[in-house]
């Protein structure tokens, strides 16, 4: 969501996790049946719009309760869903999709092509300022980037079009590998648009004001309470197959907390990662299960110039050098987690030769205290500094980000004399403003892929790319990115040597920190089968899950 998971995931997509059981009377164990799923998240829903979400909690409802052309089945393997047909013309360039039959909305009503070819407008359209239009214009959606620039201001001028009620034709200018994933994306799935206009500013922002076109439909959520019901969705083409009537989602902020219900029967999983002792105390129980992601936790740094000594690169090198990064894990997050060595995490992408993509374009993060102790005085005095006070970000409900920046002020403020580094908590919908807002020094941040594909994390570092917080501008790392997408598109071996050569522009220039892969271990209850997670995208999916 998100998207990073995004998304933190952002989406990313980007993430969080902790503080106090949600809100009074909301406990969905005390009215559930025992047919019901009971499940947590960490922190509470932002929105139910597929065009703006960026969150991965966000992310999980939307997914569930809307579908796309593709849903992401067992190990990534895209499934047929909402369609029955997809052809791809032999240069790439034209995806000609062929709707089921008789397709409903959750109101009853008709479903047909129009509402993908409005979906895809919108997330485009300027006025809907969604930091997603990005992946349109980068998957090479004829007049996507001339639209979303203000360029075109004729919406109908995208290259997705509906003919007919069941038939939707996708143009590209160029093949784009990861196009087939955002068929089954959760920002690009239909929207009605009767809808949209009809509850304007309200649309998306509490259940009531929604419509769904997946396995579920979202029930009881407000707006900003912590409880909402996934209740299955009569209307959903499959619904026969979908065998859960409800899923009870409540937020439980406290890591033991969940555990703790857990362990009495009120939930059906509970992440044990966030704390070593949470992890420590439950990792030889016989209900744990690794929970499948692809995320990466590194730091941004402003380089606006905003903040006099993070413009400097020689500085930038140095706080990368000062930082040990298995230290980092072992103080940090001694969960099953491991030490960052690129932007992209294991698991997101396997290649044809069998290697993980992380392993090819890995250029060599190291330790250096002694190194980073030189550049940092040079880079000072470069700046006209005598000494550099820094503030780290990160979020305040996440159990892990205390000890995490804990260490790192230790390790820095030790390793470079004349740096003070002061800490700072927010929450985590307050982080990812002031990340969007360039409000912050130095930011932690959290990415999971949105799809098994590379550009999903170097999209990140493009210049114009709205996830590019820090606004890190190198005209070098666009070209070998844009190089990847567009020239290499169809090439996976040459598209990975593109990464290989962005990722080692982010090194050389220090325009990022990586601290950790982050790897998930969870309590889940051995009754529950069915459930479908995957390392990018919808992590969560209800759709054929239910209790033996």
């Amino acid at each position: 969501m998100v998207k990073k998971t995004k998304w933190f995931v952002t989406a990313g997509t980007t993430l969080v996790v902790t503080a106090t059981l949600a809100a009074c009377g909301n406990n969905s164990s005390s009215t559930s049946s025992s047919k019901d799923i009971n499940w947590a998240l960490p922190t509470e829903i932002l929105t139910l719009d597929n065009s703006k979400v960026t969150d991965h909690y966000s992310n999980m409802a939307i997914g569930n309760s809307g579908s796309n052309i593709y849903r992401t089945g067992k190990n990534g393997k895209l499934e047929l869903d909402l369609a029955k047909k997809v052809d791809i013309s032999d240069d790439g360039k034209t995806y000609t999709v062929t709707l089921r039959d008789n397709l409903k909305w959750s109101d009853g009503s008709k479903l047909t092509a129009k509402d993908f070819v409005y979906s895809w407008q919108r997330i485009v359209d300027p006025s809907t300022a969604s930091e997603y239009a990005y992946l349109v214009s980068e998957a090479h959606v004829a007049n996507a980037a001339e639209i979303n620039s203000g360029q075109i201001a004729d919406l109908s001028q995208l290259g997705v079009k509906a003919e007919g009620d069941n038939k939707l034709v996708f143009t590209l200018t160029s093949p784009a590998p990861q196009f087939k994933y955002f068929l089954s994306f959760t920002n690009f799935m239909p929207q009605k648009e009767s809808v949209v206009k009809k509850y304007g500013k309200n649309y998306a922002t509490a259940s009531k004001y929604q419509v769904y076109s997946g396995p579920y439909t979202v029930t009881g959520w407000n707006g900003s309470n912590g409880t909402f019901k996934l209740k299955k969705n009569k209307y959903y083409w499959d619904a026969k197959h979908v065998k859960t009537d409800t899923v009870n989602v409540q937020t439980v902020k406290k890591p033991d907390t969940a555990v703790q219900m857990y362990k009495r029967g009120e939930l059906d999983n509970a992440n044990i990662s966030n704390t070593s002792a949470i992890f420590n105390a439950n990792k030889n129980n016989k209900d744990v299960v690794d929970v499948r992601e692809a995320t990466t936790c590194y730091m941004a740094y402003n380089m606006t110039g905003s903040v006099k000594g993070l413009d400097n690169k020689k500085i930038r090198q140095a706080l990368n050098l000062a930082t040990d990064r298995k230290a980092v894990v072992k103080a940090a997050i001694d969960t099953g987690s491991t030490a960052a060595t690129a932007l992209v995490p294991y698991k997101l992408e396997t290649l044809s030769n069998g290697k993980d993509l992380t392993d090819v374009v890995a250029p060599g993060y190291k330790y250096d205290a002694k190194e980073a102790a030189r550049l940092f005085k040079e880079g000072l005095a470069e700046s006209g500094l005598t000494s550099l006070k820094l503030a780290i970000t990160s979020d305040a409900e996440t159990p892990t980000s205390k000890n995490l920046v804990d260490y790192i002020k230790s390790a820095w403020e030790s390793a470079l004399p004349g740096l003070t580094v002061e800490e700072k908590f927010v929450t985590f919908k307050q982080r990812l403003e002031d990340s969007k807002n360039q409000n912050f020094d130095v930011v932690v941040t959290l990415w999971g892929g949105d799809y098994p594909e590379g550009s999903t994390f170097y999209g990140l570092f493009q210049s114009t790319a709205s996830y590019n917080n820090g606004k890190f501008n190198s005209s070098a790392y666009d070209a070998a990115y844009t190089k990847a997408i567009t020239t290499d598109a169809t090439n996976q071996e040459a598209g990975v040597q593109d990464y290989k050569e962005a990722e080692k522009i982010l090194y050389e220039e220090a325009a990022y920190n990586p601290l950790y892969f982050r790897n998930t271990k969870a309590l889940r209850n051995p009754k529950l089968t069915g459930l479908v997670e995957n390392t990018t995208g919808l992590n969560t999916d209800f759709t054929h899950a239910y209790k033996k």
